[in-house]
């Protein structure tokens, strides 16, 4: 069925920049929610930031002020730009999608690592 493929990750100074895209490799509709998630290594996977397909936003309080996440509906696609970058973003950021009670669907992750 549908896969989200993840694209943008890669190794970076602290303070530099990337920015993390995620797109579906088939049809999909009605999506409620698209959402950016990352696992350092050693710790739990935790969510970085969310998005509404009506707009609405949340982050985490580690990333607030440094992270934006946006999408374009009409190629559901799910950006997330993380600005000044620190060593402790550094894990496997994986998207997800999900429409409630009906598809739950996960990304297979990419790797960032933020140098000191």
């Amino acid at each position: 069925q549908v896969q989200l493929v993840e694209s943008g990750g890669g190794l970076v100074q602290a303070g530099g920049s990337l920015r993390l895209s995620c797109a579906p490799s088939g049809s999909i509709f009605s999506i409620n929610v698209m959402g950016w998630y990352r696992q350092a290594p050693g710790k739990q996977r935790e969510l970085v930031a969310r998005i509404t397909g009506g707009g609405s936003t949340n982050y985490a309080d580690s990333v607030k002020g440094r992270f934006t996440i946006s999408s374009d509906n009409a190629k559901n696609t799910v950006y997330l730009q993380m600005n000044s970058l620190k060593p402790e973003d550094t894990g496997v950021y994986y998207c997800n999608y999900i429409r409630s009670g009906i598809f739950d669907i996960w990304g297979q992750g990419t790797q960032v690592t933020v140098s000191s």
